[in-house]
């Protein structure tokens, strides 16, 4: 499921995709719009909530001073892909945390790959679908490797 979450008016509304069906290690990716990502939380939670209930807990896979991978330039490979798991009750969802800094190309490309949403044949080729291909695949490899 696509759609904007945020409310209807809201001035900055939540860039956040989550896929129609959840249990992915990745399910979908949220994109803050500033580095201190505690003032969009509530938002987020907001908007996840009418579809896994009510938030019990938030668990991340970083530490607290950790600084996200810098995708608009090489060495984000070797760095550790921020996951975040949202819970309620039995549902959860883990969301790839796009940085705010990400371009905008390759970070809605990530929210489209993250959430499992098709992309064109010709968006493919891209540089942008390139790149989050292999954003991708290493944030689902460190999860599978987490998970042992």
């Amino acid at each position: 499921m696509t759609r904007p979450l945020g409310r209807r008016g809201q001035t900055n509304p939540i860039r956040l995709s989550v896929a129609r069906e959840l249990g992915r290690a990745i399910d979908g990716a949220w994109w803050p719009r500033a580095d201190r990502m505690t003032n969009e939380l509530p938002g987020l939670v907001t908007a996840l909530t009418p579809l896994l209930g009510e938030i019990d807990s938030i668990n991340v896979n970083w530490q607290p001073l950790q600084r996200p991978p810098e995708f608009n330039w090489p060495g984000w490979e070797i760095k550790r892909q921020h996951v975040m798991t949202v819970s309620a009750g039995g549902a959860r969802v883990n969301l790839l945390i796009v940085p705010y800094t990400t371009y905008s190309a390759l970070a809605l490309m990530l929210l489209r790959c993250a959430a499992n949403l098709p992309v064109t044949a010709p968006d493919r080729e891209k540089r942008a679908y390139v790149t989050a291909d292999l954003i991708m695949r290493a944030a689902l490899q460190q999860c599978a490797a987490a998970c042992r």
